[in-house]
């Protein structure tokens, strides 16, 4: 769980609204990624009220960036006043290109904790958005969408519940470069299975796909099983099998399967694979030029040869 709020979205740094006082020395609206919340233990104001003063204040046509962080009890309620409050100003966010939904510190809610809300309303009330991520899967929906301009979409979860990663593998996204799901653990609502990742892994229906991120989970191994076969990896320029609990039996299919040459990067830092195995990995693909991240983050040793002991790296 990230211990600090984002510093940059769609390239361009956050500005935190919230924790301004009054309108002067605002930053022109279309040059950072507003970061708009209220305390979420015993707010003063609910995150609508705090969205109108920011409507207020910044010229809202303007706006290409929102970053949504707390709302009140985040813990416990989900987001419907910041899915109404967005939707409802569909028609002034005009030049709305990116929307982050979610972030929180662990200090102000746990990612496991953080009750989230059916999304695909903001989908489709800002069809030029290029840029949508989400963090926290308690109640999350995603109803299959439509949606031309979309080019990143991020979910991070502590456990990713196998109906949400059915829904966006069910919608019709023909401009999405980059997918980033954390799958997370059952026992924090994990439910995703490697048959839910068909749709991505088949290469058919999201046709624009370049950088693909299935991580974060216990079922890592598994997954890469089923990377090393996958037609979508031949155009892949990043794949990234990071923060699970991969260990020899993933690393093994991975160098047994199609050629990995072609990436620019493998991320499989936060992993549980032998020193012989890396060095086969290390000598087989960055010495054709792929840039490979084998930083354990000190997951083997904490693990110390028992697979019982694997964790992945965000679950709470």
């Amino acid at each position: 769980m990230p211990s600090d709020s984002l510093t940059e979205f769609h390239g361009l740094p956050t500005f935190d609204f919230s924790g301004a006082r009054g309108a002067q020395g605002l930053p022109p609206a279309d040059s950072v990624a507003w970061r708009i919340w209220v305390e979420s233990y015993d707010a003063e104001i609910p995150w609508d009220k705090e969205f109108d003063r920011f409507a207020e204040a910044v010229d809202l046509t303007r706006v290409r960036a929102l970053v949504v962080g707390a709302w009140s009890d985040a813990y416990e309620s989900g987001p419907d006043e910041v899915v109404e409050a967005l939707t409802g100003a569909r028609d002034r966010l005009t030049s709305l290109r990116a929307l982050f939904l979610g972030d929180m510190t662990f200090e102000e809610c746990e990612i496991s904790w953080i009750n989230q809300t059916q999304v695909a309303p903001l989908l489709r009330a800002f069809p030029a958005l290029e840029e949508f991520g989400v963090r926290g899967g308690q109640e999350l929906g995603f109803d299959p969408v439509d949606h031309a301009s979309l080019r990143s979409l991020r979910i991070e979860t502590g456990g990713l519940d196998g109906a949400v990663v059915r829904g966006i593998g069910a919608s019709t996204l023909p401009a999405l470069e980059r997918l980033d799901l954390w799958l997370g653990v059952e026992n924090y609502g994990g439910t995703t299975t490697v048959a839910d990742l068909a749709p991505f892994l088949s290469g058919e229906r999201f046709p624009a796909l370049r950088h693909l991120a299935l991580h974060n989970s216990e079922l890592q191994d598994e997954i890469a099983v089923a990377c090393a076969s996958a037609p979508v990896v031949a155009r892949l320029e990043t794949l990234d099998l990071s923060m699970g609990t991969l260990g020899d039996a993933g690393a093994e299919a991975l160098l047994a399967g199609q050629p990995l040459t072609h990436l620019r990067r493998l991320d499989l830092s936060h992993h549980y694979i032998s020193e012989a195995l890396q060095e086969r990995i290390t000598a087989e693909l960055a010495g054709a030029g792929v840039e490979v991240d084998l930083d354990d983050d000190g997951a083997r040793e904490d693990a110390d040869g028992d697979e019982d002991f694997r964790y992945v790296a965000v679950a709470e």
